[in-house]
C-alpha cells in the first residue's frame, strides 16, 4: 500500500524533505511505500531546490488538508498561522500530522493534542527540538521506563555558535551576532534566538514530554544573551567556566513532585561538564532518570538535512504504525498528557550566582558587599578584584556558593542602594 502526503511548505526543510522520499535507494525499505502526492506552496512563481512535479503544486493549502486522498499532513511552512489552522483542519479530518513548528506546539499543543487524542490520529514533532538530534523519541520511548529528574540542553544553535565564538576569539556580542546573520545562523531580527523565546519554546517541549505533563510556555522564566559581554567571557574562562544558553528543567528542589523548575537563561557552566564543550550550532541535551542514569544527545540542531531527517523519520513512524496495526493508535508515538504542571516561580529556584559589578575604587568597597551579602544569607565562593577600569571605578566579580533566588535578588538590591556602587553589569547563573 501507498501512503500518501502532503507536504505543507518547500522552503529549505520541505525541500530537504521531498529530496529524501524521492531518493530512497539505501534508506529506511518503508520510503518506496510513501509518495508526496501534493505540495502546498505560498508562491507559485519561487525558484525552488527541489525538482517536484509541477501538477502537484498549488498555492491552494486547505485544498491539501481537505484531500481525502491524503493520509499524512506534513508542515514544515513554520510560524502560528495559517500553521496551526492547517494542522488543526488536518486532524479534523482524520490526518495524520508532522510538525516542525516548535513555536505552534509549544503556544497551541494543548488543543493540538487534544483534538488528536479524539480524532484519533498522530501527531509527530521530533523535528520541533533540536533538529536531527532524536530526543523526543527517546523520551516517549527509549527512556520510557525511567523516571526522569533533569533535562537541560543547549537548544538554540544561534546562541550557541555566538557564545563559542566570544569564547575562542574574545569578540564582542554584536560584532559576532552580524556575523552569525551573514552567514545565516541568525535571523535579521534575532530577538527569537538571542531572547531566548526560540530555546522556551523547545524547553516546554521536551519538559512536557520528559516529565509527563503538559506546559505553559508563560511559566517558563527567560532571559537571553544580549548582556554578555567579552568582559564576562574572560572572567568565566579565569574561574573555569565557560557561558551558554541553557533550557533547565528539574524536579522543583524541596517541593512536592508535582512541582518543576523551567527556566531558559545563559548560565555559567564548569567546563568538565558535558555540556561545556558543545561548540558551533551544534545543540545537545543531557537527561538524568532513574534508573538510566546520565545520557546526552548532541548533533545538529538546524538546517535543512537534520531537520529534513526528522521529519522523515516521524513519517516512516506513522507509517510503520499503519501498517502494524490498522486503525489503532500506537500508545508510545502519541502525547497523551492531560494535566498542566505546577511550575515554580524563579524566586523558589536554589542556584550559585556570578556578578560583575563596577564600583568607586574607595577603601571599604570589598567590606561593604560582603556585609550586604551577609546580611541576605547569601556566602561567597570567589571574587576577584581588577585593577580600576575607567573612570576611577573598579571591576569586582563575585560567585555565590548554593543560594535561593530570592535572598540573592535581596542582596543585590541592597547592594544597588550603596553609594560605593557605581553600576551591576551581569548578573549570571550557575550550573
Amino acid at each position: 500500500m501507498t501512503y500518501k502526503v502532503g507536504l505543507l511548505g518547500l522552503g529549505t526543510v520541505g525541500a530537504g524533505v521531498a529530496k529524501i522520499i524521492q531518493d530512497p535507494s539505501g534508506r529506511h525499505p518503508l520510503l518506496p511505500d510513501i509518495k508526496i502526492a501534493r505540495v502546498g506552496v505560498r508562491s507559485l512563481n519561487k525558484q525552488r531546490d527541489v525538482a517536484i512535479d509541477a501538477n502537484i503544486v498549488t498555492d491552494d493549502l486547505e485544498s491539501i488538508v481537505n484531500d481525502p486522498e491524503i493520509d499524512i499532513v506534513v508542515e514544515v511552512i513554520g510560524g502560528i498561522e495559517p500553521a496551526k489552522s492547517l494542522i488543526l483542519k488536518a486532524i479534523a479530518n482524520g490526518k495524520h500530522v508532522v510538525t516542525a513548528n516548535k513555536a505552534v506546539i509549544a503556544r497551541h499543543g494543548n488543543e493540538i493534542f487534544s483534538e488528536s487524542k479524539q480524532k484519533g490520529v498522530y501527531v509527530m514533532l521530533e523535528a520541533a527540538a533540536c533538529g536531527g538530534i532524536p530526543v523526543i523519541q527517546a523520551l516517549k520511548q527509549s527512556l520510557g521506563g525511567n523516571r526522569i529528574t533533569e533535562l537541560t540542553g543547549i537548544v538554540n544553535g544561534t546562541t550557541n555558535y555566538i557564545l563559542s565564538r566570544m569564547y575562542f576569539e574574545g569578540a564582542d556580542f554584536g560584532d559576532t551576532l552580524a556575523e552569525a546573520q551573514k552567514l545565516g545562523y541568525a535571523e535579521a531580527d534575532p530577538t527569537a534566538d538571542v531572547d531566548g523565546y526560540d530555546a522556551a519554546d523547545k524547553m516546554a517541549i521536551l519538559a512536557s514530554l520528559a516529565f509527563g505533563d503538559r506546559v505553559n510556555l508563560e511559566d517558563i522564566y527567560r532571559e537571553g544573551i544580549r548582556s554578555i559581554t567579552s568582559a564576562d567571557i574572560g572572567y568565566a574562562k579565569e574561574l573555569g567556566f565557560t557561558i551558554k544558553l541553557l533550557g533547565i528543567a528539574r524536579r522543583a528542589v524541596g517541593k512536592e513532585e508535582s512541582d518543576l523548575e523551567i527556566r531558559v537563561h545563559p548560565t555559567l557552566i564548569p567546563i568538565q561538564h558535558p555540556l561545556a564543550n558543545i561548540h558551533g550550532v551544534t545543540n545537545a541535551v543531557r537527561i538524568e532518570g532513574d534508573p538510566v542514569g546520565e545520557v546526552v544527545f548532541s548533533g545538529p540542531g538546524a538546517g535543512s538535512g537534520a531537520t529534513a531527517s526528522a521529519v522523515v523519520a516521524d513519517i516512516i513512524n506513522v507509517v510503520a504504525a499503519l501498517k502494524s496495526v490498522p486503525n489503532q493508535i500506537n500508545q508510545l508515538m502519541g502525547c497523551s498528557h492531560e494535566h498542566y504542571a505546577k511550575i515554580a516561580p524563579i524566586e523558589n529556584t536554589v542556584t550559585q550566582f556570578y556578578a560583575r559589578l563596577l564600583t568607586h575604587d574607595k577603601p571599604g568597597v570589598i567590606g561593604d558587599l560582603g556585609t550586604a551579602f551577609g546580611h541576605h544569607q547569601v556566602s561567597l565562593n570567589a571574587i576577584l578584584q581588577k585593577n580600576t577600569v575607567h573612570d576611577g571605578l573598579a571591576e569586582i566579580v563575585v560567585v555565590t556558593q548554593q543560594v535561593s533566588e530570592l535572598n540573592f535578588q535581596q542582596a543585590i538590591a541592597a547592594i544597588r542602594q550603596l553609594p560605593t556602587l557605581h553600576s551591576i553589569p551581569t548578573i549570571l547563573r550557575v550550573l
